[in-house]
């Protein structure tokens, strides 16, 4: 018997003690009960029969008089889903707009029962129904779910082998006295996250060409592959008229295609980013606290050092990486020669 039956069956039991007593005084003083609630519960048995005994809170019973209706809630989450930014106000007023009569108060009040209140909450429910493919999302809802989650763009890159996509990057390093800026000029394979690096007192074309045509080249090269695309951001030393930039005089000399992110979008280039912030926590960091450096040079030694760890020893848990080194994923993904190839070089053998 639960605590709820267990109080209507005195409440009952006061009622017929009352009755057999014709003592109202009487009976209330032997259940426990005052008078003024033994007349509530012969009230509310006279009303509801037995079902005047249970406890009733106060308030409306079921849904809120004043909620809003099952269409209206329907039409303020499918609008907050293709724009989760908006404000209960504005909701209001589309809603207004398409004929759904609705207060900013009912858009709040819908959102608090479904955990929405948060526009945080809101972006992780759009990016929760991309996931499970619940809705075609368009590209104003592509750029706020890469403001709010960096790494969504790059989720979606799909490179098929190694070269297919190199990503390049220039970031400020810090400053040497007597010296000034440092930057890194950094260059990683998407596929396979093998990464160079170069440090240089300036950021400026000929930096970028001479990290490509003095490191990353030679290297794919030492393996007879090729890079096809190169991704960077829409910086000067990256970009300018196709005819009289040198980037981009070296990149058609080299029969490379040059893609660019969207501007004020660099977290579209995410395999560099990530770089760039494993390179500053494992690296830059702890020698930073550990040496004093006077020279570009010495940065540069200690930074090869760092880098032959991170390409041929350590082991990457990322997308397609599996535990592998980005050396030994760079090997796996170079492009497989064609039968056509295999079959003219069997035959001349």
């Amino acid at each position: 018997m639960t605590t709820t039956s267990k109080i209507a069956r005195r409440k009952l039991s006061l009622l017929q003690l009352a009755s057999d007593l014709s003592n109202v005084s009487k009976a209330c003083k032997i259940v426990g009960y005052s008078r003024q609630q033994f007349y509530e519960i012969r009230r509310n048995y006279q009303t509801y029969g037995a079902d005047g005994l249970l406890d009733r809170l106060p308030g409306a019973r079921g849904p809120h008089p004043n909620r809003v209706d099952e269409l209206t809630e329907k039409a303020i989450l499918e609008h907050c889903l293709a724009q989760p930014t908006h404000g209960p106000l504005r909701v209001a007023q589309e809603l207004t707009l398409k004929g759904v009569q609705v207060s900013s108060g009912g858009v709040r009040g819908v959102w608090s029962r479904h955990n929405l209140m948060t526009r945080h909450q809101r972006l992780l429910r759009l990016e929760g129904a991309v996931k499970e493919r619940k809705v075609e999302i368009t590209e104003a809802q592509v750029r706020l779910l890469e403001r709010f989650s960096p790494e969504f763009r790059d989720r979606h890159i799909e490179t098929r082998h190694t070269g297919d996509l190199v990503a390049v990057d220039t970031f400020f390093v810090g400053t040497l006295k007597g010296v000034g800026r440092v930057y890194l000029q950094s260059v990683i394979d998407c596929h396979s996250r093998y990464a160079w690096g170069r440090l240089y007192t300036t950021k400026l074309p000929v930096t970028a060409v001479h990290v490509l045509n003095e490191d990353v080249l030679p290297f794919f090269e030492r393996h007879e592959a090729s890079i096809t695309t190169v991704l960077s951001d829409n910086g000067r030393e990256y970009c300018g008229r196709p005819d009289s930039h040198p980037y981009e005089l070296f990149l058609q000399i080299e029969g490379i295609e040059h893609r660019t992110t969207k501007v004020k979008r660099p977290q579209s280039n995410g395999f560099v980013e990530r770089l760039h912030r494993t390179l500053l926590d494992e690296h830059f960091r702890i020698q930073g606290r550990k040496k004093w450096y006077n020279t570009v040079d010495e940065m540069q030694a200690d930074l090869d050092k760092y880098l032959k760890h991170y390409n041929n020893d350590r082991t990457h848990q990322g997308r397609n990486m599996n535990g592998r080194t980005p050396y030994k994923a760079f090997i796996d993904g170079l492009p497989k020669p064609k039968k056509e190839e295999v079959k003219a070089s069997k035959k001349a053998a």
